[in-house]
């Protein structure tokens, strides 16, 4: 799958399993880290750790493999890393601290509601 459409798809289930604030940001020209950042905020550690379980799989399942991923045992900023798509899923406090949106705001950004993230 291309990036683009993992990052989206990567949305579209963040949006399934009732991430708030949803949004992709398309880095391509902008950052060597990554094409895309998918950036999303869980209501709890144990939300921000269910999102990221449900998108490891069902990603797997599509042969989409994680990389890497960071901050699963506590759960406020956790990260998983798909090479050219990293998703970012923050409790609250720990997305407004960071604003990867405001570091990126050059950035264009798409954002994901249940209207839209179920395409």
């Amino acid at each position: 799958m291309t990036a683009a459409k993992l990052a989206k798809r990567a949305a579209a289930i963040i949006v399934g399993k009732l991430g708030d604030d949803v949004m992709v940001l398309d880095l391509r020209g902008r950052s060597p880290l990554a094409d895309y950042f998918v950036v999303a905020t869980a209501n709890s550690t144990i939300h921000a750790q269910a999102i990221a379980d449900e998108l490891a799989f069902e990603l797997k399942q599509e042969g989409e493999r994680v990389h890497h991923t960071e901050g699963m045992d506590n759960g406020v900023w956790v990260l998983l890393d798909y090479f050219n798509v990293v998703v970012h899923i923050f409790c609250g406090e720990t997305r407004q601290f960071f604003g990867l949106e405001r570091l990126w705001g050059d950035a264009p950004c798409q954002t994901f509601t249940e209207t839209n993230g179920k395409n």
